[in-house]
């Protein structure tokens, strides 16, 4: 009808290795939303009197997944049907596709040659081949114009970087990245946008409509990625780069605030989803041994993965680094414990280490090991007992996780702390 409002709707088929089309659907809201409903990434389908019509490649790649076909379907609300095929029709030859990329398996770049290469990516078009280290719970928005929408983070990772950002704004890509487990999942994702984020100081990748994921594809390249993920999750090597991450976030954007007790609970929720949890806290710091001995205040990690050297061989202690069996390259840092208390409890052996502790101390690693112990204990009382305002990225395990906290001291004193997991 003239005047009337129309919506469309759009999806990609693959039905042989080499072969897969984009299909689009235009009709009235109840229809598109009917039909957007009816199935998911990854169902099989019957398409039934579809047209089938000649691409205007450069019109309709630009906001569609690039596809080797000449054509692409239009399903009319009239003249065409959609159905899901039942377990029982499903054939196991179509399943097996969704584990074949659409593009080259080789054609990816790793995550550090994302951020060798820096800013000259911004704007472009890749693929990227990469493990799921956590996904975050959607977080729903309204629009000045009252349009409602969704954002989810997930936390990449590979051989070559422990973390990056791929953000998800559809609905679809939401849905499916809630299903990815973390540290069991690799994807190779297919026209992704690389763009500089400025909060972050950092390169993101975003999923767009053009965007295709594979999820464990069926490559030699992700099975070698797979099998790295897995040994360094079983190594606690991923538990060893959270504390390296918390110059990436913005403390704009932390705005809720917990007292100890309601940390401790919230992040025993669920307890086997994981989760990244942010928070705002007013707490004194209870303890902070600055004066101990060098030994259990600074640490020795690989530059490559992060994990604790060994102080006797210099060697990385992770099995799965990719510098295994070369003299480690050394990173020195700070490796504190703190206490934080409030009125409600008491967080105990919160982790403040690497930049953030500089940032904290107002210090260089080189320079506190020329303090005598006169100064050291001098330095620990400017923050022992003193109330801060301190923010924290928790990630939320079996057991009440502080990995990050950013601290604002009183007398504009300013620092960063970042702490470990607690006892539950």
């Amino acid at each position: 009808d003239i005047g009337s409002e129309r919506y469309t709707f759009s999806f990609t088929l693959k039905d042989s290795p080499e072969h897969f089309i984009n299909v689009s659907s235009w009709g009235r809201e109840d229809y598109i939303r009917a039909l957007s409903d009816n199935f998911r990434i990854g169902d099989c389908v019957m398409i039934e009197n579809p047209l089938i019509v000649t691409k205007d490649a450069e019109k309709e790649e630009r906001y569609n997944p690039s596809t080797p076909s000449f054509y692409r379907l239009l399903v009319s609300e009239n003249h065409s049907t959609v159905r899901v095929c039942s377990d029982i029709e499903a054939d196991a030859r179509l399943l097996s596709l969704l584990h074949l990329p659409v593009k080259d398996p080789q054609d990816f770049y790793s995550l550090g040659d994302i951020l060798a290469n820096g800013q000259s990516l911004d704007g472009r078009v890749i693929n990227i081949l990469a493990a799921v280290r956590s996904v975050a719970e959607p977080k729903f928005f309204t629009t000045a114009d009252r349009r409602k929408g969704q954002r989810c983070e997930v936390n990449l990772f590979d051989d070559t970087v422990p973390f990056f950002a791929l953000v998800c704004w559809d609905n679809e890509a939401i849905q499916l990245a809630q299903t990815w487990i973390p540290k069991e999942t690799v994807l190779f994702i297919a026209d992704v946008r690389i763009t500089f984020d400025r909060f972050r100081n950092s390169m993101i990748a975003t999923v767009t409509s053009k965007t295709i994921i594979t999820v464990n594809p069926d490559t030699k390249e992700a099975n070698l990625l797979f099998n790295y993920a897995r040994e360094l999750a079983e190594t606690g090597g991923l538990d060893e780069h959270m504390d390296r991450t918390g110059d990436q976030v913005n403390l704009d954007t932390i705005v809720d605030v917990f007292n100890v007790h309601q940390l401790k609970l919230r992040a025993q929720q669920n307890p086997d989803k994981p989760e990244t949890i942010y928070a705002i806290m007013y707490a004194f710091i209870t303890t902070m041994n600055l004066d101990s001995s060098l030994s259990k205040l600074i640490r020795n990690r690989c530059a490559k993965c992060r994990f604790t050297v060994s102080e006797e061989t210099q060697s990385c202690s992770n099995v799965a680094c990719p510098g295994l069996g070369d003299s480690a390259e050394v990173i020195t840092g700070f490796d504190l414990l703190v206490d934080l208390t409030d009125h409600t409890g008491t967080l105990q052996s919160c982790n403040l280490s690497g930049t953030a502790a500089e940032k904290t101390l107002g210090c260089t690693v080189d320079d506190f090991v020329f303090l005598t112990d006169g100064q050291k204990t001098a330095l620990k009382w400017r923050f022992l007992l003193e109330r801060c305002k301190v923010y924290l990225k928790v990630w939320k395990k079996s057991c009440v996780t502080l990995p990050y906290v950013c601290n604002e001291l009183p007398s504009n004193r300013r620092g960063c702390l970042t702490s470990l997991p607690t006892s539950c």
